[in-house]
């Protein structure tokens, strides 16, 4: 207990446990009235308190200039050892680290863009170089004054070099933040191309020094061999590579799409095998319905989750795409004003990647099968070829009883996990909410489970009357009859083959997902959202934290005084002042000065906000940095795509010394002797 009042400083210890004091009972107890008093301080005493305080102060003053001074003399020294033609080296390492930069922050490829058969321009890299020489780069001038006009400056394993030392540095920057936070995610993406070879996208979440969420893009993995040499490869990515322990890990979310998610599903089902902490999840930025369809491994599903990715990347080439489509919907619902409104603004923006796609492309199916008609017909020739041969292979699939079915099929399937998943992408409270109504969802998918005939005999009717209206004729598909040599069409009823093809797997893999993704360890985890002061105030502070906390008591500081730490953390919202605010986010609360007051719930709710499961909260950079790898993505073509660059433009917005990597470099290839005669060659990185 701390008296606001005393003039001492008082400072409590790291790990105080805050307490209730009765301040009350010893008026009661007649022993109370022998103890000695405290002295109270006169205004004389207290002065001289201050005059000691005061001349403290000083002499600390005095002893840190001191100190300063030393360090910037032995500055001064170091300074002086370097020789002139090694401070010139440096000069021009700084100049070489400076253009290096540029080009990953502006995306900018280090190769021209020129035809086979023309005559090539110098590389962007020389370019820049040639420019800050005309400009007054005197390190760099001197570096280059004797050199042929028609020669490359720097040879392809220079600038490896350089590209290598600048992305270490960056990368380490980033994990000396992981290292002194300890706990961590690993999330990663869909598969990258580099140089003809797939690449899987890596990135950690965690929680830095100043208590704030991160997720940051660290590196690119070859994705190479089995699922049991990936594992291997990730772990010693992360050991090895990185620094980091495996054992530290909270948590694993894999964004995938078609064979390729089955070969991750199998990869964090290894992972966990080695390290039972890192939960698998959904990742926060994947409707959890999508991340459902995607892990289904049927060819049929995957029809379907391709061409709605393909439509997504289509209609945002042009706006004139998406005027076509709009259009499209007024005649068709040209009966249905606020009909056609409102499929519209459904669809000006993401549509396919949102929670209710399926259900919104089933409401889309007709006027996207006549957008992409006209698309295709091209009668006033707006559209160019490439646009046009696109319309034309999505228009074949849409019109196919195939994909009718089973996009119909997954409407009505996923419904039941739909609201369930828009909360897992909410407030922590709807977080919190979706963790308890899992068992519910479940049973109702069980439910469908055991009742599928009469589920499929709607679910296909239905899928019959939307083709019915696309003039779409009813049949089973072509390859399955040729795969069985049956030369009758009519040997097995469609409704029969697309309820043990389509409508069995896919519920029973939905089933199966779910129950995977949401273990008990997961639930019991998200379940303890319940020590976000909102949700204890939403609950009448009637939790049960203790029930759930032992899934990261390993974790924390001192798990022993826990039940008591967690009875005062909840007395303290309770009997709060009526103008305090309750914090609503995990984010909020590991703000508070006085969280620190409470180590164990203060570790809890940072090792459980990095879990990938879980929104980002006021996490600008970390939005930036997944937006950016899109960007970069989208905008570079593949042969003009270089991992390290990639690495810097990615980011750009981490801190960089560039002394730091003049160091570095020194230490990794010094100039021992002299250069080699400079290349006269093309680079190509």
């Amino acid at each position: 207990m701390v008296c606001k009042t005393s003039p001492y400083r008082t400072v409590l210890k790291d790990t105080a446990i805050p307490t209730i004091f009765d301040l009350t009972s010893h008026l009661k107890n007649p022993h109370s009235r022998h103890r000695k008093r405290i002295k109270e301080l006169t205004e004389e005493d207290i002065r001289r308190i201050k005059e000691r305080r005061l001349a403290s102060s000083i002499e600390q003053l005095h002893s840190k200039k001191d100190i300063e001074a030393t360090e910037g003399q032995d500055a001064a020294e170091e300074e002086i050892k370097l020789s002139p033609e090694e401070k010139e080296f440096r000069d021009y390492l700084r100049s070489l680290f400076e253009i290096v930069f540029m080009l990953g922050k502006q995306n900018i490829p280090l190769e021209t863009n020129v035809p086979e058969g023309l005559e090539r321009d110098p590389s962007n890299f020389q370019a820049l170089l040639e420019y800050r020489i005309n400009a007054g780069d005197e390190a760099l001038r001197r570096r280059f004054e004797a050199t042929a006009v028609n020669v490359e400056y720097l040879s392809t394993a220079q600038q490896s070099q350089l590209l290598d030392v600048c992305e270490g540095t960056v990368r380490e920057e980033i994990l000396m933040e992981v290292r002194e936070s300890r706990f961590f995610s690993l999330v990663t993406g869909d598969l990258v191309e580099f140089a003809g070879e797939r690449h899987l996208p890596l990135s950690l979440r965690f929680v830095d020094q100043s208590n704030t969420l991160r997720e940051e893009f660290l590196d690119f993995l070859p994705f190479e061999g089995d699922e049991a040499s990936l594992v291997e490869r990730l772990e010693t990515q992360v050991t090895d590579g990185w620094g980091l322990r495996m054992e530290d890990c909270r948590g694993q979310a894999h964004v995938a799409t078609g064979t390729f998610a089955t070969k991750m599903k199998a990869v964090a089902v290894g992972l966990m095998g080695k390290y039972p902490m890192a939960m698998h999840t959904p990742c926060s930025t994947c409707a959890l319905n999508i991340h459902l369809a995607n892990s289904l491994p049927f060819p049929s599903v995957q029809v379907v989750m391709a061409t709605l990715r393909k439509i997504g990347i289509f209609f945002k080439q042009s706006p004139s795409l998406q005027a076509e489509l709009e259009k499209a919907i007024s005649v068709y619902h040209q009966g249905n004003y606020e009909k056609a409104t409102e499929l519209k603004e459904a669809c000006s923006s993401n549509w396919t990647v949102q929670h209710n796609v399926f259900e919104l492309t089933v409401d889309l199916l007709e006027s996207l099968l006549l957008c992409m008609d006209c698309i295709r017909d091209n009668e006033n020739v707006k559209f160019p070829d490439a646009m046009t041969g696109v319309a034309y292979s999505i228009a074949e699939t849409l019109a196919d009883f195939e994909f009718i079915v089973t996009l119909v099929i997954l409407k009505n399937a996923l419904s039941f996990t739909r609201a369930f998943g828009k909360n897992l992408q909410g407030e922590a409270l709807d977080v919190f909410f979706a963790a308890n109504s899992l068992t519910a969802v479940l049973h109702s998918l069980n439910e469908v489970f055991d009742n599928i005939e009469v589920y499929h005999e709607f679910w296909f009717e239905e899928a019959v009357n939307l083709a019915g209206t696309m003039e779409i004729p009813v049949k089973v598909p072509r390859l399955f009859l040729r795969k069985h040599r049956s030369p009758d069409p009519g040997e097995i009823p469609p409704e029969t083959y697309f309820k043990e093809y389509v409508t069995v797997p896919v519920i029973r893999g939905i089933i199966d997902e779910v129950d995977d993704i949401f273990s008990q360890s997961n639930l019991k985890a998200l379940k303890c959202l319940s020590l976000v002061p909102a949700i204890m105030g939403q609950m009448k502070f009637n939790t049960s934290e203790e029930n759930h906390a032992d899934v990261y008591r390993k974790d924390l500081p001192n798990p022993d005084t826990l039940p008591a730490e967690l009875h005062c953390w909840k007395i303290k919202w309770k009997h709060r002042s009526k103008e305090v605010r309750l914090p609503s986010t995990i984010h909020e609360t590991l703000q508070l000065s006085d969280v620190k007051f409470f180590p164990n719930v203060n570790c809890f709710l940072k090792v459980l906000t990095t879990l990938p499961v879980l929104m980002l909260e006021d996490s600008g950079s970390s939005e930036t940095s997944r937006k950016r790898l899109q960007t970069y993505l989208s905008d570079t073509p593949i042969k003009h795509r270089c991992k390290s660059l990639a690495v810097l433009h990615i980011n750009s917005h981490v801190k960089h010394d560039l002394d730091v990597m003049v160091d570095k470099y020194c230490r990794l290839y010094p100039e021992d002797e002299p250069e080699p005669e400079p290349e006269i060659s093309t680079v190509v990185i």
